[in-house]
């Protein structure tokens, strides 16, 4: 056995069913070592992909994902989407490989300063540096990444550690025997070269023992906080709920937390990786209006998310209301905003208590459910308004309401884009829990064939649909390649109009110049046939509902799609510019 072995095994005994990533001779006996302990070995086109696929796995499954990167370029590749993961706070472990520890500093292939790279980005960095260290190191990634609040862990592993002992010493040996010198300066360089091989090495791989694993034990809920905010909302007139993504950290309440705030009887407001918990049209659930409701609420309590730009720094929260927080993160219950009352606790955790010890008849706020209904009414009627707007190609609001016809109850659903994913979050409906999956708050761009790699391989049997930004696609079309080589069917739709419209938009008008927005109607449904898979140009309403039943006949015979969907442009998101 050598370390790639021994870390499949420990991988494979933390629940680790993949790993993603882009092969290099730092890292092979890792490869092959998950391999040999019945671990998938998902490898891409591009390590970003990678990271973003074991970030999606963390999220759709509480199990942190695991990607594994060569050294140097492998390394630094990978950098904005472990920053990506750090903001959305989903645990996953990085493995990077790393030159022979004695030729590290000394101008080595792809030899750089990882650690100190990673340290800005990353819950913890650390370098492996004895075989005694692997499953300790691996074991503690696991506990840093799911604790607390969740992210990322960089692990470095060292080439020289991770063959096997006999290969190494004779690698080194090599060295010595190169200078035959029997000088004393030259014995004492080859005794070093063995003593250094020593120490690699100073555990028999059979002795090499874990320390006991921890048990993450969430924050745990004071019953006093539970009857407090139940207080607060049911003395409320206007009172609202607004959940972010750190509400489904805890993959296994997911589906409790569901139930009890479909029964719990307040207005809720969902952001993303919480799209989904309420379903899709529940009468508790309100897309639209949320700036006018924290004008307007009395009681208002944001759970899993601070008073970032979402939410206007905390600006758009009415300065009279009863303002509650709760995040697992105490920098974050108090940012740009001051609560009333701040609660450190995991989200899921407190609002299952919550929703089992109360609910509450909404008919205590029909006043304030009509405001709310009308809201939603007006948000609707501006889609309608826009969706008939003649344009060039498709209008991208129509083409959007026809395609939420055809995806159906068990589908999930990808948005990598900037203006064509930012309307679709407002007209394609998640229709369970962890059935929406987005960058979150870093709004990178590129996570999409990533995501989409994860949600296929965890639920094999749902639809996932890949919502793409013509210039978002760019950065993972690749990957099409990824999802014919292991046979992952999914449907990708690329809203093309020709530009990077959510910039250019803002752009032309402020500035007065298009310059580097914008792009062409490229031919997006050839480049994924190139690729193995099967591609559909699409330029009219006419033709959307045939065109739409024949990509999920293909999908279902094993082929994964590419809608090429041309599309004309509105001012639907005129002035959503964020700053």
């Amino acid at each position: 056995m050598n370390a790639g072995d021994i870390i499949g095994q420990v991988l494979k005994n933390k629940g680790v069913e993949f790993i993603f990533t882009l092969c290099g001779g730092h890292i092979a006996p890792i490869l092959v070592g998950a391999n040999k302990s019945g671990i998938r070995v998902i490898d891409v086109r591009h390590e970003p992909t990678a990271v973003f696929a074991a970030d999606a796995i963390s999220r759709l499954t509480g199990i942190p994902g695991v990607a594994v990167v060569t050294a140097g370029p492998g390394v630094t590749n990978s950098v904005t989407a472990i920053k990506n993961a750090q903001m959305a706070q989903s645990p996953l472990i990085l493995l990077g490989g790393a030159a022979a520890t004695m030729l590290q500093g000394k101008g080595a292939l792809q030899d750089i300063e990882q650690i100190e790279l990673y340290k800005s980005i990353t819950k913890w960095e650390t370098s492996i540096e004895q075989n005694c260290d692997i499953e300790p190191v691996l074991n503690e990634a696991f506990d840093v990444a799911t604790s607390g609040i969740p992210g990322p862990v960089f692990i470095e592993c060292p080439i020289d550690i991770l063959y096997e002992e006999e290969l190494v010493r004779e690698w080194y040996g090599r060295q010595s025997k190169s200078k035959k010198s029997s000088s004393f300066k030259q014995k004492m360089v080859n005794w070093y070269l063995r003593r250094h091989v020593d120490k690699l090495f100073a555990c028999s791989i059979d002795e090499v023992k874990s320390k006991s694993d921890q048990e993450i034990i969430p924050f745990e809920v004071d019953q006093e906080h539970i009857e407090k905010i139940a207080s607060q909302i049911n003395n409320a007139k206007n009172p609202i709920l607004v959940l972010g993504g750190q509400t489904t950290k805890r993959v296994e309440l997911v589906e409790e937390l569901s139930v009890g705030l479909k029964k719990f009887g307040a207005p809720v407001f969902l952001a993303s990786m919480s799209r989904g918990l309420m379903g899709k049209d529940h009468s508790s659930y309100f897309r639209h209006g949320r700036s006018k409701a924290l004008r307007n609420a009395d009681v208002i309590v944001i759970v899993g998310m601070p008073c970032d730009f979402r939410l206007g720094y905390g600006r758009s929260i009415n300065r009279n209301a009863f303002h509650i927080a709760i995040n697992r993160s105490e920098e974050d219950l108090t940012k740009n905003k001051k609560p009333d009352l701040a609660i450190q606790a995991d989200p899921a955790t407190f609002l299952v208590e919550l929703t089992k010890s109360y609910s509450f008849d909404k008919d205590k706020w029909s006043e304030w459910y009509e405001m709310l209904n009308e809201w939603e009414k007006e948000g609707k009627e501006k889609i309608e308004h826009f969706a008939r707007v003649d344009t060039d190609y498709l209008n991208p609001l129509a083409f959007l309401k026809e395609i939420e016809n055809h995806i159906g109850e068990d589908a999930i659903i990808i948005g990598d884009g900037g203006d064509f994913v930012a309307t679709t979050s407002y007209i394609i409906k998640p229709p369970k829990p962890l059935s929406w999956l987005d960058p979150g708050p870093y709004g990178t761009l590129g996570v999409g064939a990533g995501f989409a790699l994860a949600a296929k391989l965890v639920h094999p049997d749902s639809e996932v649909w890949l919502f793409w930004g013509d210039g978002a696609a760019g950065y993972s079309i690749a990957e099409f390649d990824t999802f014919v080589r292991h046979d992952l069917p999914i449907i990708a739709v690329v809203g093309n109009d020709a530009g990077w419209t959510q910039i250019e938009r803002d752009q032309v008008e402020y500035l007065n110049d298009d310059v580097g927005t914008v792009l062409r109607y490229t031919d997006y449904h050839i480049v994924a046939e190139g690729y193995g898979g099967e591609g559909l140009l699409l330029k009219n309403e006419i033709n959307i509902s045939r065109l739409m039943e024949q990509a999920k006949l293909l999908v279902k015979n094993g082929s994964p799609i590419l809608i090429n969907a041309l599309m004309g442009k509105t001012d639907f998101r005129k002035g959503s510019i964020s700053m």
